[in-house]
């Protein structure tokens, strides 16, 4: 590590991600070339469809960068370059989508929103690494107790911090029957708990997955969401947010939930992934779960119908 003198004396760059366009275009004009040569192969011999490259993208990698991509595609090159030698392949070979699933086997990743958001009580989450945005899904589940909190997923004590807000936000603003957080235990979990996690803008992703498992209103599984969460509701401006709107688009998410103090933020993100992103600036966390809670009317619409009924005790 450089030490914080010699970093206090210096200008630091950050480099954010490539967007799925950008990949592509770098897949076309530099890797596919440059494998195609290293392998073996001549460009009469193989060629790569705009398809299989976005394939290649979206289902085998999940990076900010390059690298595995190009590894991806000169795995296809080597085998497509055996079957020349073993004379199976005469005329040109065209990589194509199913072409790809052929060579390289079903896709490594599957977008996961859909399946993991299709129970109450959990909610996606944006989060900032040093390789670049990435999806977390957070959990919560409810049990008899005595009103104690339980955090897992090797979380860092601001994470934990927010976890706490979060969870003392919706004991005040959630109507549910007296006495129901005193007689209940609460467990926050983060899934991938080998991968260390820290920073406070989970915290109203962590609000979400509550009001989702306590009202029984599953999270809309085409929306993820980033914030800080204060005790008073207030929803603050969050870091990264180029590279967590580029981990929505790798996730194959379409609505992101912001806060609106990082509106401004938004001309940092290319004009194509703000067409394909559609972004809900919230101020305040009642306009988060209006925007995020699957159903008509919203957390407000919910709550006043009295959603927490004897059939979606998160207990039962």
């Amino acid at each position: 590590p450089i030490p914080p003198p010699l970093r206090d004396r210096m200008e630091v760059i950050d480099l954010a991600g490539y967007t799925e366009e950008e990949k592509l275009e770098i897949a076309k004009r530099y890797l596919v070339p440059r494998q195609i040569e290293h392998n073996g192969l001549v460009p009469s011999k193989i060629e790569f469809t705009e398809d299989a490259l976005r394939l290649l993208v979206e289902g085998y990698t999940r990076e900010a960068g390059v690298r595995n991509l190009e590894r991806e595609i000169g795995a296809a090159c080597r085998k497509v370059a055996r079957r020349v030698a073993e004379g199976e392949h005469v005329r040109k070979v065209n990589v194509t989508g199913p072409r790809v699933r052929e060579l390289l086997g079903r896709p490594h990743f599957q977008p996961e929103a859909r399946r993991r958001t299709q129970q109450a009580g959990v909610a996606t989450g944006l989060a900032w690494t040093p390789v670049g945005g990435d999806v977390l899904f957070i959990e919560a589940a409810a049990m008899p107790g005595k009103g104690k909190l339980t955090v897992t997923g090797q979380l860092g004590d601001v994470m934990k911090e927010s976890a706490q807000a979060a969870l003392s936000w919706v004991r005040g603003h959630a109507q549910l029957e007296q006495d129901w957080f005193a007689e209940h235990d609460l467990h926050l979990h983060v899934p991938a708990g080998a991968v260390p996690k820290d920073g406070p803008s989970a915290g109203v992703t962590m609000a979400t997955a509550l009001i989702s498992l306590v009202y029984g209103r599953p999270v809309r599984d085409d929306t993820a969401m980033t914030g800080e969460i204060t005790l008073t509701g207030q929803v603050l401006p969050i870091g990264g947010l180029k590279e967590k709107a580029l981990a929505a688009q790798r996730a194959g998410i379409t609505r992101v939930i912001a806060p609106r103090r990082n509106e401004p933020d938004l001309e940092d993100i290319p004009e194509h992934l703000r067409q394909d992103l559609e972004f809900v600036w919230a101020a305040e966390v009642e306009e988060v779960l209006d925007a995020a809670l699957d159903g008509d009317g919203g957390f407000a619409g919910g709550r006043d119908r009295g959603m927490l009924g004897a059939e979606t005790q998160p207990d039962r």
